[in-house]
């Protein structure tokens, strides 16, 4: 009996500290502490969109503060797809001086969004699929022509620099020039 005592008593004492380590509160892990193998954390990351490409790139910071400013981000990030014909920074500085600082003014905002929907087509349009010749209707109303010479692939005469760049959203073809809206 006094074994029997003995056994259940241990066994009280067992039950008893792992009730109290399961409600004891978790310690976050840090270079101090192991993280328990057993554990899988699974860190879910938000696909890229047009939007966060160009974010991503150091080559389009002109044409994300044009977007930001012209209140697109939203618009740009939602489910599309969309094609962006995308105009690095250099391609906004061969503007006339003073066009960009200009267009990015809060009184502009309109004629800024019309230029850059002007680099926008409803739907994903990869490089493969464009012909020479080919008109495409951007989100303004109005047209782009593509050529294809040599190999070489323009839209309304600036050189596609970067094609396919895909999104979860849709796809960016980097250009270098910025395309005026008549």
């Amino acid at each position: 009996m006094k074994n029997f005592n003995l056994v259940a008593f241990a066994l009280l004492g067992f039950v008893a500290t792992s009730l109290v380590s399961c409600n004891a509160p978790k310690e976050e892990a840090t270079d101090e502490t192991a993280v328990d193998s057993t554990t899988l954390v699974v860190e879910e990351v938000a696909p890229n969109t047009v939007v966060d490409i160009a974010v991503g790139s150091a080559d389009h910071t002109t044409l994300v503060a044009a977007v930001t400013a012209a209140g697109l981000v939203e618009t740009l990030s939602g489910t599309g797809p969309f094609t962006v014909f995308a105009p690095t920074n250099a391609a906004f500085a061969a503007l006339p001086a003073g066009t960009v600082e200009d267009l990015l003014k809060p009184e502009n905002k309109e004629k800024l969004t019309t230029i850059l929907t002007y680099h926008v087509v409803a739907g994903n349009v990869l490089s493969s699929q464009l012909t020479d010749g080919q008109k495409v209707k951007t989100l303004n109303g109005q047209e782009l022509t593509v050529a294809i010479k040599g190999g070489v692939v323009t839209i309304n005469g600036a050189k596609v620099i970067a094609a396919d760049l895909a999104g979860s959203n849709g796809v960016i073809h980097v250009v270098d020039a910025v395309f005026l809206p008549k």
